[in-house]
């Protein structure tokens, strides 16, 4: 869980961190206070909401299991522990038809 929170942590933060590259590459000054002015300020938050959404939407389309899957928990089988997995194309036997 803590890996996909550091994901988008460092999404929400690109933007603020590639502006203070082109501030340091334009040798603008990235600490003078003139060069994150409010507005600028809202428009990287609002590209870094941006990029955090569409990290939302990329990870619940096409990350996890594949669709019509059966999940199958961890279980005890013969004194060994099974560790839960999907299965592919399996439907789910309390499912209504």
């Amino acid at each position: 869980m803590i890996r996909p929170l550091f994901t988008e942590v460092a999404l929400f933060l690109l933007p603020f961190l590639a502006y203070a590259i082109f501030l340091w590459a334009s040798r603008a000054g990235v600490l003078d206070a003139s060069q994150w002015s409010p507005a600028r300020l809202a428009w990287l938050s609002i590209a870094a909401l941006v990029l955090m959404v569409g990290s939302f939407f990329m990870l619940a389309e096409f990350g996890g299991a594949p669709a019509r899957s059966t999940y199958v928990p961890a279980h005890v089988d013969n004194g060994e522990l099974r560790p839960g997995a999907t299965n592919p194309g399996a439907t789910n036997p309390g499912a209504a038809k």
